[in-house]
């Protein structure tokens, strides 16, 4: 914040305070005219149901002055005129990072006793795994559910079929730096009934209800499109994070019309960098821990 705008800031303040103040007094003041304390004020309600000038108490009015005397000393100890910093010189940041490192003081060693236990074996840990599903349900399951069985646009952990890749090293990569999947839209590419073609060509590799005639054009149509990324068989390539489009398992919905869709409009899938926020201790035993849930 420029100089310039820290005194706006400040002197808004100071005049919002000063306002509460000259407000309160104003109110707590006796108006001429008025009755006087405990008498009538000419208000009457059923005949004989009077208002009395009873004032609020004095305890009442005080808290309000107490307020604005704690809000003075607030904000003189701490950030809020502008770029004033406050006497104790507190800031978020400081604060995020004080409880960090205390945090990490606290269980660090409790991650790090974990650190050399090869994936494959970690997985195999009760105790270790207790605390891969805390960090899993903390850190994964707004996306992949507490059960890890994913919901549509994200992945299910548990069906050892992999986008990426489901091994050891693979499932650590992509906690740890992220993935990004992108299926390119292909409406302006292909004509409406090849796109139909297609989709009924991928419905015939899973035995579903297809047009044998229009999946064997697909099939054609496949070939010169597609399976430059899900390979000729369509059994996905995970170096490209193309999936398996053979195995009865479909992330944005299996109906005709989402693979329509997918195919014509195309998907972008965002799995997020874990790696500065989790560290690699934990990230190493919350790659164990998802590899446990997957038959391997």
């Amino acid at each position: 914040m420029s100089d310039f705008w820290s005194i706006i800031v400040t002197v808004v303040i100071l005049l919002n305070i000063i306002g509460c103040y000259l407000l309160i007094r104003w109110v707590a003041k006796p108006n001429k005219g008025e009755a006087k304390q405990g008498e009538a004020t000419g208000h009457v309600w059923d005949s004989n149901l009077m208002e009395l000038n009873n004032p609020m108490p004095r305890w009442w009015l005080y808290l309000f002055y107490i307020t604005i005397v704690w809000g003075l000393i607030y904000l003189l100890m701490y950030p809020g005129y502008g770029n004033y910093p406050g006497l104790l010189a507190w800031t978020s940041d400081k604060k995020y990072s004080d409880e960090v490192q205390a945090a990490n003081e606290t269980y660090g060693p409790i991650f790090s006793q974990y650190a050399e236990t090869p994936i494959i074996e970690l997985s195999e840990n009760k105790d270790a795994n207790a605390v891969g599903q805390r960090l899993f349900v903390n850190y994964c399951a707004q996306c992949h559910g507490s059960d890890a069985a994913g919901s549509r646009g994200f992945p299910n952990l548990t069906d050892n079929e992999w986008i990426w890749g489901g091994q050891p090293t693979d499932i650590q990569h992509t906690i740890a730096h992220g993935r990004t999947g992108v299926m390119p839209a292909w409406e302006s590419v292909l004509k409406p009934i090849q796109i139909s073609y297609l989709a009924d060509y991928l419905m015939s590799l899973t035995g579903r209800q297809h047009k044998a005639t229009d999946a064997q054009r697909g099939k054609k149509v496949f070939a010169s499109y597609c399976a430059t990324c899900h390979q000729a068989d369509a059994t996905g390539n995970p170096l490209l994070g193309a999936p398996n489009l053979a195995d009865k398992i479909w992330l944005y919905g299996a109906s005709r019309n989402k693979i329509i869709e997918s195919i014509s409009k195309g998907r972008n899938g965002q799995m997020p960098a874990h790696l500065e926020f989790l560290g690699e201790d934990k990230i190493h035993i919350l790659s164990a821990y998802v590899y446990s849930l997957s038959s391997h």
